[in-house]
């Protein structure tokens, strides 16, 4: 498979996995900040970092679940810094969710695809503990951005580095041979 088909394959089961957690919780997530999102993005980062260095781990969770884990996060806190909902029940329209999730990925995806013909996917010659580590990297930026209150100077946003860590999340489960069962 190419590179668009094994993104496609990814995103869609993150999408099911999203649509089946919705369904078992509700939409109780849209209470959380963006910043909120942020930290739990980067428990998941830490952890997997952690079992790359340590080559070992005590909670049966495997790796792949926790980039997964990220991808969703990741578009959660696209639409949070959109809208923070910190009124939110389970009954918010869901279908208008899920239209914000599609597009958050159609962005991301159309990102990847400038950045793969720009850098000729350089991604696919990266270890994934590097990849892990341009997901930590880039979470501190947000971390700092969050801090002065989403002001920059010379720098890409927020959204662009949830954007280059959902790619990333990608290109890690690609690498890994991951496969949709």
């Amino acid at each position: 498979m190419n590179t668009e088909q094994q993104y496609t394959q990814i995103i869609n089961y993150c999408r099911e996995i999203f649509q089946k957690k919705n369904q078992d919780y509700g939409t109780s997530w849209r209470i959380y900040r963006a910043s909120a999102l942020t930290d739990k993005i980067y428990i998941k980062a830490k952890r997997i970092r952690s079992i790359q260095e340590n080559g070992t781990q005590k909670v049966a969770d495997d790796l792949n679940s926790e980039f997964l884990a990220i991808i969703n996060y990741c578009i959660m806190a696209l639409i949070q810094l959109e809208d923070v909902d910190t009124n939110t029940n389970s009954s918010e329209n869901f279908d208008l969710i899920l239209k914000k999730y599609d597009f958050y990925i159609a962005q991301t995806q159309e990102l990847m695809q400038n950045k793969n013909h720009d850098y000729g996917e350089a991604w696919r010659d990266m270890r994934m503990s590097s990849m892990t580590d341009e997901i930590l990297v880039k979470l501190l930026r947000i971390k700092q951005i969050e801090d002065n209150q989403g002001k920059t100077i010379a720098s890409e946003g927020i959204a662009a580095n949830y954007q280059d860590i959902l790619n990333y999340a990608v290109f890690c489960l690609i690498l890994a041979d991951f496969a949709i069962t």
